[in-house]
């Protein structure tokens, strides 16, 4: 009776085995490591064809799936949409600006009312310069010689009116321009024939749309110095960072010269396991991977562990917090849920 029992115990034991087995083999259950499957998928939602935020998300994504993670990348409206979408379920994963995350877990701005909660931080990903340009033989030397002048401050409704509003709110001279709503490229053309003094850019430097115009009529840029970026801080706007942009970036340009930038960050649900935004993070970081997205464009070689927590606007997922505690990287009450 007793060999019985014992046999009973042994098949039961093996049956219990084999449905592990089973459920890891099937991605039900992660296996630990980069080869960890997770039956989550994720949908990244990213920008247009012609941007940066497509392409990184496109290889990202090809990354995760080769790592036993299943996403696909998405083309999208950018940064406010991804947001929405983060907020309305339709995707797991998005990458925006970190000016626009801080709005939309806020509900501030084109947020208002309407905040994207369960939004968390992965991670800062690469610089998206404000530029407030101006032609090279301009008399305009700084954000204060701006007052009285016409200045295309973006397109209505959009980051980079927000972000012209804010700064030029903390150099004293918002109240006393004449605003000007252009989208980029269209604002590089009326620098160029003359019918702006100043048009305001977020974008990765050097920008497209000013380059082309810089060939035949030279650029500068206007500095934001040191008081200014204080004063942002203290405003709470934590997004901004310090950036330099060196005297080549566009022709017209005889120095280096200090501006603020938002980040490109990679952001998810918060409705998304721990288990699986660890594993999204450390293959991310992976210098292997990390050497893949770089080769996607010129912005994306500032992807670095060492800068990951820069500009972060948001609380970070617990599956990140758990990945750069692990690393040694110290993470600020303030990013904590």
């Amino acid at each position: 009776m007793e060999n019985e029992v014992k046999k009973m115990k042994m098949k039961a034991l093996g049956l219990v085995a084999l449905l592990v087995f089973a459920l890891v083999a099937s991605g039900c259950i992660g296996s630990g490591g980069n080869g960890s499957k997770t039956s989550e998928e994720i949908t990244i939602y990213t920008g247009g064809t012609s941007g940066v935020y497509f392409p990184l998300g496109s290889k990202y994504a090809e990354i995760l799936n080769k790592n036993g993670i299943k996403a696909k990348a998405v083309t999208s409206g950018a940064s406010v949409t991804n947001a929405k979408a983060i907020g309305e379920g339709k995707a797991q994963a998005a990458i925006l600006q970190n000016d626009i995350a801080y709005y939309a877990y806020n509900g501030l701005y084109m947020f208002e009312g309407q905040p994207v909660k369960n939004i968390r931080g992965v991670a800062a990903l690469y610089p998206e310069t404000v530029q407030f340009v101006v032609r090279a033989d301009s008399d305009i030397k700084s954000l204060q010689d701006l007052k009285g002048k016409k200045v295309a401050i973006g397109a209505a409704g959009s980051g980079t009116a927000v972000a012209a509003e804010q700064i030029l709110k903390a150099a004293g001279v918002w109240d006393s321009i004449q605003k000007v709503n252009q989208k980029f490229s269209e604002a590089a053309q009326s620098l160029k024939v003359g019918q702006i003094d100043a048009a305001v850019i977020v974008s990765g430097a050097p920008t497209p749309a000013v380059n082309q115009i810089a060939v035949q009529t030279p650029v500068r840029i206007l500095p934001i110095p040191d008081d200014i970026l204080n004063k942002l801080h203290d405003q709470g706007y934590i997004f901004y960072v310090r950036q330099v942009l060196p005297k080549d970036t566009y022709n017209g340009m005889t120095e280096d010269t200090p501006t603020v930038a938002v980040k490109a960050i990679l952001a998810v649900s918060a409705d998304l396991s721990e288990d699986t935004v660890y594993q999204m993070t450390k293959i991310l970081f992976d210098p292997a991977n990390l050497e893949e997205l770089h080769k996607v464009h010129a912005k994306t070689k500032y992807i670095s562990l060492d800068t990951a927590l820069d500009g972060m606007s948001i609380p970070l997922h617990p599956g990140a917090i758990k990945f750069y505690e692990e690393k040694g990287i110290t993470v600020p009450d303030k990013l904590k849920p």
